[in-house]
This record gives C-alpha cells, structure tokens and sequence, in this order.
C-alpha cells in the first residue's frame, strides 16, 4: 500500500462539492471515535496513528455551525491533508454501490411468508485473527465449536435446506427466497409487515464462509457479459430460472444473520448512521473507519461521475482489498437503481490529521 501526498488542487471537483454534507457524516463517526481511549488504534495498516489524534479535529469540527459549507471547507483544508491511495503502483480499483432495501415480510410464518431471517445463533464464533497472528490483523474468521476444536458452520446451502430450523432463531418471514437473498447481499434493510407497519433489520453477524459474487458466475459461465451484469439483471436471472436460481444462490455460501434495529437508518460496521451519499464501505484491513475519503470514479460509459467527499463507515463481504470501495446510495427505489447498476473505476484519496500526516510523508511506500 502507498501513500503519495496531492495538493487540495489535485482531487477533482474539490471546489464544487459541498463539504458541508460530509461533514454531517463525519460528525457520526467523531460521536464514537470521541467515546474511545484516546490511546486505541486506528482501524486500518497502522498509518492513520491513534483515536487520540483524530479527538481533537473532531471536538472542532462539533464546534462548526451546521450546514455551512465553507466552514466545512475550510475545515478540512486546514485540519487534514490528502494522499492518493495505490495498490502495488496502481491507483484504480473498483467501486460498487449498495443500499437499503425494503421487502414484505411477518413476524410469523403463515402459507405467503416462508422464508425465515435468522438472529445470530448462541453456538456461532468469531476469532479476529489479528490478536494471534499481527499479519493477519482485520482477518476474521467464524466457525462453531466441536469439542475443543474450531470447525466450519454450516453453508447457505445448510441453512436454507434447514440447518438451523425449529430452534426459535427466526426473527422474520419473509415472501421471496430472492429478497432473503439480497437483503442479506446489501446487509441491513427495512421490513413492511402486513399491517403496515416497518421493521428496520442490520448486519449482526455472518457464518464464516467466504462471500462469492454470483454475477461473477453467470459471467464466467456466459449467461450474460460483464457489461450486462448488474443487481436488476442478475435478480432477473435468478427469477427466470428458479431452480437454477436457487443453485446458483447456494453457491455463495456466506449468510448473513440480522438483528432488529432501533434508529433512524442502516447502521455500518462503525457503529453509526449511515448517511445516503456520503458513507462508504471499505477494507478496514487498509482503511480506517471514520476517515474522510475523496471519491473519484465513473462509469465505463462515462454517464455517472462521482466527485465527492465521503466518509468510511461500514464494511462487507465482498469489499476486499487496498482500492476498494461501496458507496452507499441511501434507501429508496433511487438507491436501489443507483446502487445496482455501479461497477465503477476510479481512485480515492484519504485525509489524514496532522500528526498522522507527517509520519506518513516520513515513511517509504510499503508493498
């Protein structure tokens, strides 16, 4: 991983972007940051320094009168400076997007809801393997225990077929195998019951196995191009083949468990509020979580350019490696069209405090 220093200049629509809205997401993230020891680590390679020398920027920053952009500007300007982000020389990685679905769905089973949503089961374990090994800090892994032994949990495949059934871990029911498929993809969601009424489902938990892209898949088996790959094709796919469609569904055997939420949106891997259009999901392995982050990306067809200052707040799956990013679309038939569709190119640049800075222009490129 590398980091080149740029000038405020260099990023792009710097300019033209409203600071101002990142700097509402950035805030949620200080709330946490701010209840941590100031001695903690920041997530991510070991460059972004202590939680201690984000505080300060970030009891500033509360201090700023709301929706201000210049304020926010001049904020950032004068409390981070920018390095450009790259992979082994590489500074283009891929960007997807993601957001927060809604699905009809029970709290109870009845002869149209089927598809259960499962809470975290007791016997489910998570090792960061990071404490055993430093190479492997930001690697989990999950299993369950036999005997004395760590051995794999059980596969969708499993679950679907009713590896956990008849245990009372059913937290809802929901009418489509399909949207049970995706909901779990984007991992956090809304719920409307018959009545009327919303439940809102996030991320607790996942079974350990690794996450496979199904549209990859389809790709390498020529069901469709890359071009063509997106959310609404592959969905589409999946509902004009269904017994296909299931295999195909197993195939990724990761599963995700939810648990009932209480707030007033998704709620990512830091803790807080996702903010539509200014969070983002990224490999906490090289990203801490809370930075500000400049997005620069664009569809292959040169139709979507996105421009914007963003904030790292979440995780997923599927978001590995040291250019790697999804951008959080927010809720909404919008997001959901937005979100399914990007599979973009570009680059992003993180913003470090001062302190962080300076080591950072101090220390040779690592690999």
């Amino acid at each position: 991983m590398e980091l080149r220093q740029v000038f405020w200049a260099d990023l792009e629509g710097w300019d033209r972007d409203d600071q101002a809205a990142a700097l509402r997401a950035f805030l949620k993230s200080c709330e946490t940051l701010l209840r941590q020891p100031p001695g903690k680590p920041m997530d991510g390679a070991g460059f972004a320094g202590t939680v201690g020398e984000w505080q300060g920027d970030c009891r500033d920053a509360q201090a700023l009168r709301p929706g201000d952009p210049i304020a926010a500007r001049r904020f950032f300007e004068d409390r981070f400076r920018p390095f450009a982000v790259r992979s082994g020389g590489e500074a283009k990685g891929l960007f997807t997007g993601y957001y927060a679905p809604m699905v009809q769905g029970s709290r109870s089973r009845d002869e149209t809801y089927t598809v259960p949503l499962h809470a975290v089961p007791p016997e489910l374990v998570m090792v960061d393997l990071g404490l055993f090994r430093p190479g492997l800090k930001g690697e989990r892994i999950a299993g369950k225990l036999d005997g004395n032994r760590l051995v794999p949990f059980a596969s969708r495949g499993d679950i679907v077929g009713g590896a956990l059934a008849d245990r009372g871990l059913e937290i809802m029911w929901l009418k489509d195998p399909v949207d049970a498929f995706f909901l779990q993809i984007q991992g956090s969601g809304l719920v409307r019951l018959p009545d009327g009424g919303m439940v809102r489902l996030g991320y607790a938990g996942q079974n350990g196995h690794p996450y496979t892209a199904i549209g990859r898949l389809l790709v390498q088996r020529g069901e469709m191009t890359r071009e063509e790959t997106s959310m609404q094709s592959i969905r589409a796919w999946v509902n004009e083949h269904p017994g296909a469609g299931k295999a195909l569904m197993d195939e990724n055997a990761s599963y995700v468990f939810f648990e009932e939420q209480h707030a007033e949106g998704a709620i990512g891997a830091q803790g807080v509020v996702l903010t539509g259009g200014r969070s983002m999901a990224v490999d906490r392995t090289y990203m801490p979580l809370g930075a500000p982050l400049w997005l620069d990306v664009e569809s292959d067809d040169g139709a979507r350019k996105l421009n914007r200052l963003v904030v790292a707040q979440d995780t997923g799956g599927a978001i590995r490696g040291i250019v790697r990013g999804d951008f959080y679309w927010g809720e909404g038939d919008r997001a959901e069209s937005a979100a399914g569709a990007m599979k973009d190119r570009g680059r992003y640049y993180i913003l470090l405090p001062q302190g962080p800075a300076a080591r950072a222009l101090r220390q040779k490129p690592g690999p």
